[in-house]
């Protein structure tokens, strides 16, 4: 093997043009219009790939929209059908004279069959892997693909039967498919079958390169060291060069090196000096270098990558101490709280997301002050587009591999699958600075130990299972990790422990759900404090918009008939009114039950979040379940399945801010702690205030206080026996630096709200509408809607006696809205 470099130039901007002719390497896209049909139907129909044959019956008016009414029930038979979609498709004589053609899927959902030209070439099995044909020898100038797709239900059948016990959460376990399409408690059961990522023919004569790493090995404050990691693949043996160009600096990397069909791999360093690192937005700014990484023989083009490059460390740090064991993560050296939520797919029937809600998420992601998100084992490795998202706007990913709440085959040829699919989507994600964790599973642990899985097994049955699960996610998944992507942690399973195991509040992360499931109330969020809280919630009703949407009347009728299959928890709307009942009024009318849900949900969840910072530093990280939606529904999301805020969105927004008002009360005083966590200390005056609702003062506070970066500090204790007040008809304004915080003495349901009108003054700007409002009473979680479309930048906030408040409406709609106020005021006021 003859292999050597030979560097050409080091910080040198190449002078010598490249030839203006097309690149070496050629790519023509496949995606587009095809055609689809029933496996021994003789009718084709009009398909888009990506896409997927739900999404394609429901295009051409095949099957009515399963997210209305009960809709869901009646397209079931879909996945039980076998599908074909074919496409003919041209290449050109100038492609077809290249040495090289490689067909590319980037992704089929799931068992499929591909024939070229009437010819087998692929049998696909894993919808997370990519699949790559070499067609040099077979291309035409006209082609034919013809890709069978098989009912998942028939291979599920058969791989059951080959063992003499049931896995957990089978059949679903056998398929490499996203798992809550098999039905979740916030999802539909809909199993899409289709062809749902792009498809490309690459034609080469020369080389094409089929992966670039950008590593970073070393970091300091003057310099930054990067490898260039390159897999090339070429026909022959080729003295080719390779330009790296720091875009940022104009700073180029010259080498030129022999390629060999036997060695595919090849490393290049370069380095950035004085580098700027990148940050999560709400620490610093989440900085990108841009780098080409160009391909040449000569003076001919053979290709581009550009890549965007994130240079900062990032390491979980797990160690024992007096209590148990820490985690928590360190950014570029600095320990970092992490605020967030649980992300599920947008939609169930993926290809139909778009660009801009993929935007509009992030966007609102950044806008609640969250800087972490974990993408949840059950749904799907996201598209390249949500991570550069995440990188450009500075949000960290704990990133799941996609197993969830099951126990999974653990013969070789599904290990070997799994293995690959776990290469390859470490390979293609570990560039992106926002990755900050690979974790192997969700809740897989938990159930074996905890869920009854093992009732009914012998003890053979028991150690194979749990076989299956070691191989996986103690040695395969792991080793992935450690060989492509070692400067990111592993973790085996989240949680580390179940809430039936004491250790699970002191050690690792925590999913607790003793809320909720086993009926606990709110305030043991604040008694059981985690390490970690990766798992937290609550249910509430979605947007009046979104039970218009599937319900198909404009009235809100909760008891309508669809919300049958639009409330999957069984025991949802029952734990929703226990809830309600403990904590607020439970109104009559269906309109304010559905409000009230709302602040419940963001009642009981802003409780635990101000905990868990309170406790800063032994818990580090607080992410709620969960973020989104698949689909309209009742759920735990704070954003609901068509992108609107519930009440929860809007007050983690004010939980997650840097600087931070939390309280503890006790029988003679309340206890005021300053949560900063930020790299700066803060100065300023904390002022407390105690007035009723009318507005009178009773009791004031106020003296200077030291906010020291990265903490969480007791700043006083506001005495209670010395102030004679009505618990149920006063509030305790406390206000430090911008942070401002009201501390009620007792549950919504008993404050003694008073009646008064709240007035409007509407003005038009540049965006939409700014809104003034005021009251002569403090008035308790006002919630403003309209049925215009466009977004409020607050909401369901309280609006103190004589101090006007002014609220922005974006839209871009001219006509001035038509305000709704809907407040707790209203339901319970005297």
């Amino acid at each position: 093997m003859r292999i050597h470099f030979k560097v050409i130039c080091v910080f040198l901007v190449v002078l010598t043009a490249c030839d203006s002719s097309k690149n070496d390497v050629e790519y023509q896209s496949l995606t587009g219009d095809w055609q689809f049909s029933e496996v021994n139907d003789t009718l084709w129909m009009p398909a888009k790939v990506p896409g997927t044959v739900q999404a394609d019956l429901l295009s051409i008016g095949k099957i009515p929209d399963p997210f209305i009414q009960n809709n869901e029930d009646t397209i079931q038979w879909v996945s039980e059908k076998n599908w074909l979609y074919k496409r003919r498709f041209s290449v050109s004589e100038a492609i077809l004279k290249k040495k090289k053609h490689i067909l590319k899927f980037d992704g089929l959902d799931t068992y499929a069959s591909v024939y070229f030209n009437d010819s087998l070439i692929l049998q696909a099995n894993n919808a997370f892997r990519s699949w790559e044909i070499d067609l040099s020898d077979v291309l035409k100038a006209e082609n034919e693909l013809l890709v069978q797709f098989q009912s998942p239900d028939s291979i599920e059948t058969a791989e059951t039967a080959k063992l003499d016990y049931e896995l957990p959460e089978a059949p679903r376990v056998f398929t490499r498919k996203p798992q809550f399409q098999y039905g979740w408690d916030w999802g539909p059961t809909i199993k899409t079958i289709g062809i749902w990522k792009s498809i490309t023919l690459a034609s080469y004569d020369i080389a094409r390169c089929t992966d670039v790493f950008l590593e970073t090995t070393s970091i300091s404050d003057s310099l930054a060291e990067v490898v260039a990691k390159l897999t090339i693949e070429t026909p022959h043996y080729n003295e080719i060069t390779v330009e790296i160009t720091n875009r940022n600096t104009d700073e180029s990397f010259v080498s030129s090196f022999e390629i060999s069909p036997n060695q595919t791999q090849y490393d290049i360093p370069f380095t950035i000096k004085n580098p700027s690192l990148w940050w999560t937005h709400n620490l610093g700014d989440p900085f990108l270098y841009d780098i080409d990484v160009d391909l040449k023989q000569g003076r001919k083009k053979l290709e581009r990558y550009s890549k965007k490059l994130g240079i900062r460390s990032i390491e979980l740090i797990t160690e024992t101490d007096s209590i148990g064991e820490s985690f928590y993560f360190k950014l570029n050296g600095k320990p970092v709280y992490m605020k967030g939520a649980n992300y599920i797919p947008q939609q169930i029937m993926h290809p139909k997301v778009v660009r801009e809600e993929y935007e509009n998420l992030i966007t609102d992601v950044v806008a609640a002050n969250m800087n972490m998100l974990r993408i949840w084992g059950g749904g799907i490795y996201e598209d390249n587009l949500f991570y550069q998202l995440c990188d450009a706007k500075g949000v960290l990913v704990w990133q799941d591999f996609m197993f969830a709440c099951a126990m999974y085959p653990g013969d070789a040829n599904f290990l070997e699958n799994a293995k690959q699919e776990a290469i390859e989507n470490v390979k293609r994600l570990r560039q992106h600075p926002s990755i900050a964790l690979w974790c192997g599973n969700n809740e897989n642990s938990e159930g074996w130990y905890r869920w009854g899985w093992q009732e009914g097994k012998t003890d053979a049955q028991k150690q194979e299972i749990w076989s299956g699960y070691y191989a996986l996610f103690n040695h395969i998944l792991p080793r992935v990790v450690d060989s492509l992507s070692p400067a990111i942690d592993y973790w085996e399973s989240s949680p580390k422990y179940g809430r039936g195991d004491k250790r699970y509040q002191f050690e690792g992360d925590a999913h607790d759900w003793w809320v909720w499931h086993d009926g606990y109330p709110f305030e043991h969020f604040e008694e059981a404090v985690p390490r970690f809280m990766s798992e937290f919630g609550f249910q509430s009703f979605p947007s009046y918009e979104a039970i218009r949407y599937f319900t198909e009347q404009d009235s809100i009728d909760i008891s309508h008939p669809s919300f049958a299959s639009h409330q999957k928890h069984k025991r949802g709307f029952q734990l929703i009114r226990e809830y309600m009942e403990r904590d607020y009024p439970v109104p009559e009318r269906d309109e304010d039950y559905v409000y009230v849900s709302q602040l419940l949900q963001a009642y009981g969840i802003t409780k635990g979040i101000r905990a868990h910072r309170r406790a800063k530093p032994y818990n580090m990280g607080t992410l709620y379940w969960q973020l989104n939606d698949c689909w309209p529904v009742v759920s735990w999301s704070s954003i609901d399945g068509l992108g609107n805020w519930k009440a929860l969105h809007y007050k983690v927004k004010r939980a997650f801010e840097n600087l931070l008002i939390a309280t503890e009360e006790k029988s003679d005083s309340v206890s005021v702690y300053v949560v900063n966590d930020t790299f700066s200390e803060v100065k300023n005056t904390l002022e407390m205030e105690l007035f009723d609702f009318s507005g009178n003062l009773i009791c004031k506070e106020q003296f200077p206080f030291i906010s020291t970066p990265d903490s969480s500090l007791m700043a006083a204790a506001f005495p209670l026996g010395d102030c004679h007040f009505d618990s149920e008809a006063s509030v305790l304004r406390i206000r430090f630096a911008e942070a401002e915080y009201l501390h009620y003495f007792t549950k919504p349901k008993a404050l003694q709200l008073q009646q008064s009108s709240i007035k409007t003054e509407i003005v038009t700007t540049e965006t939409g509408f700014s809104i003034r409002l005021s009251s002569e009473t403090l008035q308790k979680d006002v919630f403003l809607s309209t049925k215009g479309k466009g977004v409020f930048d607050e909401n369901f906030f309280d609006l103190l006696p004589h101090t006007p408040k002014t609220i922005h409406f974006n839209t871009a709609d001219k006509s001035t809205p038509r305000l709704t106020i809907k407040t707790l005021n209203q339901l319970i006021a005297n």
